[in-house]
């Protein structure tokens, strides 16, 4: 019998047994690994080394757009094995994935072209890597210069370095270097035991997408602990990512009109959205949705009230925000410093694995809530929304398609939560997750696809957690797009994307 090469599962579904993932031999794993991601509908989404009792195990998820499944497959690595052959020359979206084994554990990707730290985690296999020694790519030549900018910034923003290599004004090269806030999450989630820090970890990895991480986790537990939901929960947690989506947008609408000193768009957008979260306000008492997303359950379960001013407030928004988006995007002062700025082709989106805005900005149809639907998504089909030319103007618009869109979710879930039975319970805190598990959540948040990966041990414990938020994924895309453009152009580039500094630090 032929040995079997991977399992295949579902977002969200029930989680398979550790030993039904396959253990391949590292030349299989490759091959493996080379054959799925041929095919553009296909990426990776984790890859990731867990140690267990003197071997590190590697895990690997792919997604598979094409029938909307997940394949888990794996190799172990004994304590003699340091070096393997890296699979980025043939796939360089795993570039970020191998990076980080080789930061955590010390295995040496033969052939990776880019071998630096991610994150500086406090955890890393060798201490003497540290941020005031990176390596940074360096051209020597009498005619160039480097420009350093960060990590402190001018503007309330989170810490980073980007370092630019320039010929005039013109970038040839940009290097980002991260990891000035690494916190330890992933470290965190298992060494609380208590359900409700969890919680609140998961809402405070980035705080712009505390619904999309919160909704992240509470599936991932709710599939490991055997909890269902009702589909009023289920439509609420829906409503409020979209709110989350809608009020993110808008802001970072309000941001590029900013850069371009278009005072008047970045006012309105800045008012619109403030409109949005203190809607979300009035539903759980903060702005940005904190404690609204909980396992098994919602404190904050939304009424006749709560949903009439939803309704109202998006209203009003939807026709304003349009009119001011209807002036930016047709505006020959904003066009000239949005189209052709800042570009990243389909092809360069695929090879670094893109994903979310930053993919469909290129034309690339990947979005969680179509490809792998959760929650009530997978009973209200969506609109996947996608723009072709990968400039900034690409980026704001399908900001505005996007607003355009989620206002239309939000009407249409609220219709039909109107119409269905609304018995949701209290939170579940005491929960028993099942032994020797694997379980995988994936969530479209406003930036892209967030993953939350979990496995237990033979007692129910979480014995290794993995978070990845879709800007690790997405940073390679900002020093891709800079390139061959004027300096000066970099800030506009950087809020068209607004990537997150702490979400890819954890």
């Amino acid at each position: 019998m032929s040995q079997k090469l991977y399992s295949e599962i579902k977002n969200n579904s029930i989680s398979p047994d550790l030993k039904e993932i396959p253990v391949l031999q590292y030349d299989i794993f490759y091959e493996l690994v080379c054959d799925f991601l041929k095919d553009e509908a296909r990426h990776c989404i984790a890859y990731y080394g867990v140690p267990t009792s003197g071997i590190l195990k590697l895990f690997c998820y792919i997604a598979d757009d094409n029938n909307s499944s997940i394949a888990v497959f794996s190799h172990e690595l004994d304590n003699n094995t340091i070096v393997l052959k890296s699979i980025t020359p043939v796939c360089p979206q795993l570039q970020i994935f191998e990076r980080e084994i080789h930061e955590n554990f010390g295995v040496v990707f033969d052939g990776h072209p880019w071998m630096k730290p991610v994150r500086y985690s406090h955890y890393r296999s060798d201490k003497s890597n540290i941020i005031d020694n990176y390596p940074f790519y360096t051209i020597e030549s009498e005619e160039l210069h480097e420009v350093g900018v960060g990590p402190i910034h001018a503007g309330v923003i989170e810490p980073g370095h980007f370092r630019f290599i320039c010929n005039g004004e013109k970038v040839l090269h940009l290097e980002i270097q991260l990891g000035y806030q690494h916190r330890g999450i992933e470290k965190l989630f298992i060494e609380k035991n208590d359900s409700l820090q969890r919680c609140i970890l998961s809402e405070s990895i980035a705080g712009d997408t505390s619904i999309g991480h919160a909704l992240a986790h509470s599936q991932l537990i709710e599939s490991l602990a055997g909890i269902e939901v009702s589909e009023a929960l289920q439509i609420e947690r829906c409503i409020a990512l979209e709110m989350e989506r809608l009020a993110v947008h808008i802001g970072d609408t309000a941001a590029l009109c900013g850069d371009v000193a278009y005072q008047l768009g970045q006012v309105v957008c800045e008012a619109l959205r403030t409109l949005i979260i203190n809607a979300t306000q009035l539903w759980c008492g903060n702005r940005l949705g904190k404690g609204l997303v909980r396992p098994g359950g919602s404190n904050y379960q939304m009424n006749d009230d709560v949903a009439g001013e939803i309704l109202t407030v998006i209203a009003d928004v939807d026709r304003r925000f349009g009119e001011v988006a209807d002036r930016i995007y047709s505006l020959p002062s904003l066009l000239s410093r949005f189209e052709d700025i800042g570009k990243v082709t389909r092809e360069q989106a695929l090879t670094i694995g893109a994903v979310g805005m930053a993919a469909r900005s290129c034309g690339i149809s990947r979005d969680i809530r179509v490809t792998h639907p959760f929650q009530f998504y997978r009973s209200y089909p969506i609109q996947l929304l996608t723009v072709e030319t990968g400039d900034v103007f690409a980026r704001g618009m399908l900001r505005n398609l996007e607003v355009r869109e989620s206002v239309k979710i939000i009407c249409g879930l609220i219709e039909i939560w109107r119409r269905k039975e609304k018995i949701i319970n209290k939170p579940v805190y005491n929960y028993k997750l099942k032994p020797n598990k694997v379980g995988i959540s994936i969530v479209e948040g406003w930036r892209g696809e967030i993953c939350h990966t979990v496995i237990t041990d033979k007692g129910g414990n979480i014995e290794n957690y993995k978070v990845k938020d879709p800007s690790m994924q997405n940073w390679l895309a900002l020093a891709l797009a800079v390139r061959n453009q004027e300096i000066s152009d970099f800030p506009i580039n950087n809020k068209s994307y607004n990537l997150s500094y702490c979400g890819n630090d954890l």
